[in-house]
Formats: C-alpha cells, structure tokens, sequence
C-alpha cells in the first residue's frame, strides 16, 4: 500500500517540515517494529513537494503517475484553493484514492471542510506524528477500510455517512519525534526548516500559536546533534520555526553558545524572538558572534499601548528599543522588525506614529505586514466587535476595522510596496538617511512616495533596479525643498551614485550619472599603481591593471573626489562591496576617510 503525503509550497526555496516529520515518525516506528520481529503488509510512504506557481496540470499529473492508495495534503492559508481544486481533480482521475487534509488551515473548523469537500475521506487535526502513524495502522489492517476507529486527532467519515469529531491529538514530547532530515538530497537550495521547541508562552490574538500555550523544548543533547549535521554539511541557512525562541534563556543560551563555538563560517541561524527578553548575558554572547552568524526576526508588530494591551501582548517597548539598538550597535546581526496594520484601535495616525518608532530602530529590514484573521484564532472571535471585514478567501487580509477604513488600508499598501523597493532592497540605505531628512516624519517620505508612484501611473509595474533610480532620482528633484541649489541637487546625485555601485558592478548608468571624463586619467595612474603594488585593493594580486579596472569601480563625485568599490570584499553583514574615498593630491589619488 502506497501513502503519498504533498507538500505546496509558497516558493520553490521553502520546504515543508511537517510532513518531513510525519513521514520519518512514521518509518522509524514501523522499523522498530520490524525489528523486534512482528510481520506485517510492506508500506510505502512518500513525500510529493511542489510549489503554488507550478500549474495545477502538472501537479495532477505527477500525483496520478505515482498510483497511491491514500493521498495526504497539508493545508495552510497559501495553498488551501489550490489543495481544493486538486482535490475534487483527483478524485476523478483516480476515484479508489482515500484523501486526507492535515494543517492549521483545515484543523479548527474541520467538519465544515469534509461537508465542502465530499472527496476527502478525513482531516488531521492538531499535532501529526503520531495521527498518522496511528492512521497508517489501521490502512494496514484492511487496505481500504470501510470504517475507521476512533483515534484521537482524526475527523473523518462514518460509515453511516455522518461525521465522527473525536478528541484532540494530545500534545507530544518533543523529543520523541525522529530528526527530520535522513539527507539533504533534493534540498541543497532551500532553506532548511528545524524546530527545538513548540508552542508559544504568549497569547497574541492574531496568532494561532496562543492557543498551545504548553511550551515544550527537545532535548539539548539532540539538538546539539542534529545542529552539526547542518553545520558539517555547511548549510547555507537554518531556519528555526520556533515562535518564541528565548522564552527560556537557559535553552536559548546553551544554543547559542553551541552555534558560537561550532561556527563553520558559512551557515545563518534565523530565530524568531521576543528582543525585549534579551539580558546581558544574552547581549554578551551576540556580541562575539561572527558578522552573519545568526539573524534575528523580532515581532514589535505595534507601539500603541491600547492596541499592545487588547492584543493580549506582553511587551516592554522601552526594553525592546534599548536592545534593539545595542543589538544594531554590534554591527553583526541582521534584525528583521515586523508591523502588523489593521489591529484594534489602531487608526492611520496610530500606525503612522508605530512606523515612526521602529523605523528610528534602524533594524535592516522593516516588515509592514497586513492582519491575517486566521481560523481558530480569538481574533476571528472577536470581528463583530472590532468591526473587523476581511477577505473571504484565504489569506482572510483585513480590508477594514472600526478604526482603519479600506481607503486607509490602501494608502498603506502603498507605503508597504515602497519601503519594501527603498528601504527592505537594502539598495538605497545611503541616500534615505539623508532623504528622510527632508520630511516631518520617517513615515511621511514612503507615503510621498507611493503617492508619487499612484500619481505617475507606475504602480503595479516590475521596474528594473536602473528604473527605480531614475524615478527617485526625479522625486527627489520634484519634492525635495530648495533642490534648485546646485550643491544639493548634486549631494543627492552623489548618494544615488553611491548607492548605486555599493551592491554591485552595474554597466548601464542612469541618465542623471555624473560625467566621468575629468577623472579617467587619475583613475587609469590609480589601479596602474595597484596593479604593481596594492594598498588597498587585496585579492587582486593575479590580475593586471585592466583587469582590475573591470572587476572593481572608481566613480567621480561631484566635490572632485572618487569612490573607489571592491567588490572582492564585501561587508559580511550586508553584502555590500567595501568603499574608499580617493582624494586628489600631487596629481594622484589617494586615500581618504569615507
């Protein structure tokens, strides 16, 4: 009997963890068996991962070729249309399949589900391994069987054709549940997901994780185990799935201490954190961290203490900005800061004022997200309240509240769509420091900015990078006050410039680029003279002057000096090529602070 359990994915560089787990749980189990000798029919479990941009066509066909006999999807708020519409597919091309949904999209309103979908034999509900598992079991028995017996976890139908609900799965110790990953076969480009604890302490009412609040943790010893198979293998990135990663120091301490000491020099941690649980200790042990090592996702998700408060939020924003800052201060860790927009009692002004207070945190990358009333959440409780609409359809994004109206939600969609072309690209970081100047408020230059874009009719195109610098280049000459004073317009042209040439090696240049003529002599004597002996260029040593010329960047700026780019060194952090300031002395170029 063949089990075939799906994986959709968002992206072809993400993988499903669950169903990894499942699968594994459920092969060792049978194995042990085996191997104390009990006898039973052979079972075959396979996994099938495929992502939501494949066609819908080509998935069927795939599924079909392989013949199961049971079929198992694992549902989520980016995949459920397309689960449905495989669903009520393959039950025609192959009408003998048994069909199971498992997942948090399917887990909290599951009878509803089977009476939508006729072709799904049952729904998973809850905590997996050992549901299957048990599921499996009973396939064994009897290859289709006609009935199933209760088991805790499994909603699915009777043989009356009505619907047995049963118990929740119980809650499993974590250290139980095999290690994922048997190989990386097929992985080698995607992230690797892992998880050391489950369950959240917190009870935010947007999060489904609220609703476990039994926070369980794997055993250190295994996840120091399992931690340098990844680091012998030289993986680019895990990616921790835990929701409150420090909710325990002693179990956030003992690993990162682990990472620390078994650096490989090539692997990225990623944690989801609470910064403002973050001690001395913690701060000490980041701060001797390698510039890459780990990164840190910190949901402040709002500033509003009445929004904070209704949310069911514990958070000390004073704590929270002080470690962010002293984080930001180490200048090795990549911080990912997250707002959430449509959250009761917060109003355009109030979010304004939230994006104001973490923009001025500096976290390298600023998530504006939208509310996602989830199933199962006491958010979804509470909507007639909130006067909360969102959209019918997966993934159920706010569309207004008693405090934000659609309108509202639009505008900001905008400010969402510049700060992440201007601020999270990590492209422009030199001339917005300087551009934000020229606003009352961070916020007020994003909002400019979309409306400059509505304005011009150039939103919801796909600009190249070029593009993207002509535009704010003419933003810039179009909204920045006294940008007729010569200096400054020629100030801003530096930093576009500078920016420009800091993340790569372009050889196209912008309309607005400077005239390069009156430094080319002094630029050519320059990388003669590193060709022969380098100072500041290191790494170039095979290479003649020419050469040189083309894999590093001398640019001419408007006060007579010349940035020089390397791209051979680059910052660890944030991957932009190391810059020198070149001054002009004695007819030659020479080095200067930048």
């Amino acid at each position: 009997m063949k089990f075939l359990l799906v994986a959709i994915n968002a992206k072809y560089i993400h993988s499903n963890l669950g169903i990894y787990s499942l699968i594994k749980y459920a092969q060792d189990m049978f194995a042990d068996r085996k191997a104390r000798g009990e006898e039973f029919p052979e079972i075959q479990i396979e996994m099938g991962e495929y992502t939501i941009n494949h066609q819908m066509e080509w998935i069927l066909q795939d599924i079909y070729r392989r013949s199961p006999d049971v079929v198992g999807f694992s549902c989520y708020i980016w995949n459920i249309l397309y689960v449905k519409e495989l669903v009520r597919d393959l039950k025609k091309v192959l009408p003998q399949v048994q069909i199971w949904l498992g997942g948090p999209e399917v887990s909290y309103d599951a009878e509803a589900v089977l009476r939508e979908l006729p072709e799904v034999k049952g729904i998973m509900a809850g905590e997996g391994e050992e549901t299957f598992y048990h599921l499996v079991e009973q396939y064994m028995a009897e290859e289709h069987p006609a009935f199933l017996s209760a088991q805790p976890g499994l909603i699915f139908r009777k043989k009356d054709g009505g619907i047995h609900t049963g118990t929740p799965a119980p809650l499993m110790d974590l250290s139980r549940i095999p290690f994922s990953y048997g190989s990386l076969e097929g992985l080698e480009h995607r992230i690797i997901y892992y998880e050391s604890s489950r369950g959240c302490p917190f009870s935010c009412s947007y999060c489904l994780s609220s609703i476990d609040k039994t926070v369980r943790f794997r055993d250190l010893d295994l996840v120091k185990k399992e931690l340098s198979f990844f680091l012998d293998r030289r993986v680019p990135q895990v990616k921790f799935v835990d929701r409150t990663f420090n909710c325990k120091k002693s179990h956030s301490m003992e690993i990162w201490k682990f990472i620390l000491e078994h650096d490989n020099g090539v692997t990225n941690f990623h944690f989801e954190i609470s910064a403002d649980l973050l001690d001395e200790d913690e701060m000490a042990l980041m701060e001797r961290m390698r510039p890459g090592l780990i990164q840190l996702e910190i949901g402040v998700q709002t500033t509003n203490p009445d929004t904070i408060r209704e949310i069911r939020r514990k958070m000390d924003l004073v704590k929270l900005e002080n470690n962010v800052r002293r984080v930001n201060s180490f200048r090795n860790i990549h911080q990912h800061l997250d707002l959430i927009a449509g959250l009761p009692y917060e109003d355009y002004e109030s979010f304004r004022k939230s994006f104001n207070d973490v923009y001025r945190m500096e976290p390298e990358q600023l998530q504006l997200g939208f509310l996602k009333v989830l199933k199962g959440s006491y958010m979804e409780k509470m909507a007639g309240e909130y006067g909360l609409l969102y959209k019918s359809q997966p993934p159920y994004e706010v569309l207004s509240t008693r405090w934000l109206s659609y309108g509202d939600v639009i505008r900001l969609k905008g400010v969402e769509e510049m700060v992440e072309v201007h601020y999270n690209s990590g492209q422009f970081r030199t001339v917005l420091k300087e551009l934000v100047k020229e606003f009352d408020e961070p916020f007020d230059l994003f909002q400019a900015l979309a409306e400059y874009y509505e304005e011009n009719r150039m939103t919801g195109i796909s600009h190249s990078r070029l593009a993207r610098y002509e535009i704010l280049f003419r933003f810039i000459y179009e909204n920045v006050p006294d940008i007729q004073n010569g200096n400054k317009a020629e100030r801003y042209r530096d930093l576009l410039m500078y920016d420009l040439y800091l993340r790569e090696n372009v050889k196209s240049r912008p309309s607005f680029a400077r005239e390069q003529s009156p430094f080319k002599e002094a630029v050519k004597q320059f990388f003669i003279g590193e060709a022969k002996c380098p100072f500041l260029l290191k790494g170039y040593e095979e290479y003649d002057s020419r050469q040189i010329s083309k894999m590093a960047h001398a640019e001419g700026m408007g006060d007579g000096s010349v940035v020089l780019f390397d791209y051979k060194n680059r910052d660890a952090l944030l991957g932009n090529a190391r810059a020198f300031r070149l001054v002009m002395k004695d007819g030659a170029l020479i080095p200067s602070e930048i």
